[in-house]
């Protein structure tokens, strides 16, 4: 089986009580059910605490929050678990954010979330590289069309060079990567491979463009589930800043973590006009990039309704029409 790794998944650490921001706080947090016997279990006074925090919603274990913070936080920022039995005593949720892993059957890719603050980092100032790539003895088939995972691969990778483009200005890139996608999107509903000629795409993207509204999209995101109060906040007094490089990169992570899950469902392009939205957002609420993004992701990609609803408004909502888009992107 074929392993792949984001450039910057394996100097992940974490970073403990000198994180700006906690995964221990504002989210459930959610027990497989061989962790949580191990606590029902437990002796002690930790498995006592344990107890007395644990309750079943929808036959899921979880832990009562207390002042919207897990109850094994400690003061310190660490956690109680970890500190007296150990990482591997945490439960899965715990022990392997921010990891993530997509297992396609015959391969996985793994990558980071950008939530965790010390990954959001790592991914926004890592450069241009592709994937790495490893083998190991495990075999597995695949239970997709081998043919669509593979129009799905080249177009990724075809769509990760155009993000690598540093000769061009940042929006003028990310509007050569929505037009590819419709591209992309044509060629996985079964049309020909096609080249991409990138300054006759440019063309188009001028004659196409049209004055999109910043106000008509945060008024969108606002109209969202919100978790936490600085979300709130940033979306009520947005603060425009200059595209960077960085910007690229959290294009690429977006198309790293979601492009093959196109497998499932065929819609590419929502996916991709999904990126194009996430990266203007975090324009135009400024800030500094890294704690915005991060906020952004802890907002939007763990919560399924609201990534749901981008990728339904990607196709209906006025103020994210592709001519709308490239108008704010090369602006």
């Amino acid at each position: 089986m074929i392993i792949r790794k984001s450039l910057y998944f394996d100097k992940f650490s974490c970073i403990a009580a000198a994180c700006s921001d906690s995964c221990c706080k504002e989210w459930q947090v959610e027990l497989d059910d061989i962790t949580a016997q191990n606590y029902l279990n437990l002796k002690g006074d930790l498995g006592e605490r344990l107890r007395k925090v644990m309750y079943q919603d929808d036959g899921t274990w979880v832990f009562n929050n207390i002042n919207d913070r897990c109850p094994m936080w400690r003061n310190d920022g660490l956690c109680r678990i970890q500190a007296e039995l150990g990482e591997a005593s945490l439960c899965n949720t715990c022990r392997q954010f921010p990891r993530l892993t997509h297992d396609y059957g015959d391969f996985k890719e793994y990558t980071l979330e950008l939530s965790c603050p010390e990954a959001a980092r790592l991914i926004l100032e890592s450069g241009f590289a592709p994937m790495q790539e490893e083998v190991n003895f495990e075999t597995s088939k695949a239970d997709y069309d081998t043919i669509d995972m593979q129009i799905l691969l080249r177009t990724r990778e075809k769509m990760l060079h155009i993000l690598s483009d540093k000769t061009r200005p940042v929006g003028e890139v990310l509007a050569l990567a929505l037009l590819y996608g419709c591209q992309a999107q044509s060629e996985l509903d079964g049309g020909k491979e096609q080249d991409f000629d990138m300054q006759s795409a440019l063309n188009i993207a001028h004659k196409q463009a049209k004055g999109g509204n910043v106000q008509d999209i945060i008024n969108f995101f606002k109209g969202l589930e919100i978790l936490t109060p600085q979300w709130k906040e940033r979306l009520k007094n947005p603060k425009n800043s200059l595209w960077q490089v960085k910007h690229l990169n959290l294009a690429r992570y977006f198309v790293e973590r979601y492009w093959l899950q196109a497998i499932s469902d065929f819609d590419l392009y929502a996916r991709v006009k999904f990126m194009i939205i996430s990266c203007l957002l975090v324009k135009f609420l400024g800030g500094d990039i890294i704690e915005t993004a991060q906020l952004y992701s802890k907002e939007i990609e763990n919560n399924a309704d609201n990534l749901e609803a981008i990728f339904t408004a990607a196709y209906n909502n006025p103020a994210f029409t592709d001519d709308k888009l490239l108008g704010l992107l090369i602006a």
